[in-house]
């Protein structure tokens, strides 16, 4: 009699292959679709994923200066961050950080923290490009169009 033995599937790098997203992150919640894009560049929604390899695609998100918060956490949500000197703890809202120079900062760190630490972080958050407005430059690219908003409408039915 034979026996079976299953086998797991290991990626390697030469065949991942990388697609271009894009979201419109306009009126959309930033927790919901930050999960979204982070599975998305992990690489998590493909079949192929391997925990030790980026093998995720890159994501273009554009309005997000125009993206929501649930609750009062539009105004009362604090960012905190240090300058390294004695006393030097800073805090921002985000009403503040939304309404100052550079809003995609809210979006960015949001995904930045749901992705593990380490060196591999730092390859996946490469492919992740943010955008205030509605223009940007990756055309080019082809970038497939991810309607979230349709996508959170079909599952509440």
């Amino acid at each position: 009699m034979q026996s079976y033995t299953a086998k797991s599937y290991t990626a390697k790098p030469s065949e991942i292959e990388r697609k271009w997203w894009l979201i419109d992150a306009e009126n959309l919640v930033v927790g919901r679709v930050s999960t979204i894009i982070a599975n998305i560049l992990r690489g998590k929604h493909k079949p192929t994923f391997s925990p030790n390899l980026d093998c995720g695609d890159h994501v273009v998100v554009i309005n997000a200066d125009k993206i929501k918060f649930t609750g009062k956490k539009y105004a009362n949500k604090k960012y905190y961050w240090h300058t390294g000197h004695p006393g030097g703890i800073k805090e921002r809202t985000a009403r503040q950080i939304l309404e100052g120079r550079f809003p995609e900062r809210i979006l960015e760190e949001s995904v930045s923290r749901m992705i593990s630490r380490g060196p591999l972080q730092r390859d996946i958050m490469v492919k992740l490009h943010i955008y205030s407005g509605a223009e940007h430059k990756h055309q080019g690219q082809n970038p497939q169009v991810l309607d979230i908003a349709a996508m959170n409408r079909k599952n509440k039915k």
